[in-house]
């Protein structure tokens, strides 16, 4: 590969295994990042030790205006934008009585709003190239949906959906919008969960492990170099939802 990458959300978790297998693999990979400035740091100087260099662009991507300079950054160094990778995102456990306007416009403008932003963001110039690969980082919530977890499974449920319809319209030009729907993974958005709660949730998936950072980021290589999946929302969780 020898691509220009954007990563959004890259700091920790999903993000930073895609952003760091991609730079190792010699693409040019802009990770964006917003809260986490210890642990970004901590991936640039990790990349440096192996004598590669990683580009890191701080921008709340839920914001029309960080979103676009993220995008200007990326064209006014490199001329285009290869891949796009929407994986900025957060969860809340909450009933859905106590969701609040602010949980509500919070979750939406992180995990909704951002794919909106920063997929119009690069359309021109992957459109002008008659070339382009979008992954949306989705999630099984977004598919079958979870209790306590309306708002966050409503924003999933809307980049799948966006995932699709984005797939009809800018196939003409050549560029393929997927995502990928991740079970539960283990990662930092999963670590308020106890020993035995995960003990019980392996119980109901048929491989009885939960998934790690790298299945994701495998098939994120896969949808890279494929050239004629689009549309497709691409569901890696162990089977636990079948």
């Amino acid at each position: 590969m020898d691509k220009v990458i954007i990563v959004t959300g890259a700091s920790k978790g999903i993000g930073r295994e895609i952003a760091k297998k991609l730079t190792e693999k010699g693409n040019k990979v802009i990770a964006n990042y917003n809260k986490s400035v210890q642990e970004i740091n901590e991936l640039k100087n990790e990349l440096l030790k192996e004598n590669i260099n990683i580009d890191i662009f701080h921008a709340d991507v839920s914001k029309r205006e960080d979103s676009k300079k993220l995008v200007e950054y990326t064209i006014r160094k490199y001329g285009k934008v290869d891949v796009l990778i929407n994986n900025a995102g957060i969860s809340q456990i909450k009933e859905f009585t106590q969701i609040t306007d602010e949980d509500w416009n919070n979750m939406i403008n992180t995990n909704l709003n951002s794919v909106f932003y920063m997929t119009q963001e690069v359309c021109n110039n992957m459109i002008h190239n008659k070339s382009g690969c979008i992954i949306n980082i989705s999630s099984i919530w977004g598919e079958i949906g979870a209790s306590c977890e309306v708002h966050y499974s409503v924003s999933k449920a809307g980049v799948s959906a966006m995932t699709k319809a984005l797939a009809k319209e800018l196939g003409p030009s050549n560029i393929r919008v997927n995502a990928i729907a991740p079970g539960i993974i283990d990662t930092d958005m999963n670590k308020h969960l106890t020993s035995e709660e995960l003990k019980e949730i392996c119980e109901e998936i048929p491989l009885e492990r939960i998934g790690k950072t790298n299945d994701i980021e495998k098939c994120v290589e896969w949808l890279i170099e494929d050239n004629y999946t689009t549309g497709q929302i691409i569901s890696i969780n162990g089977g636990w939802a079948i």
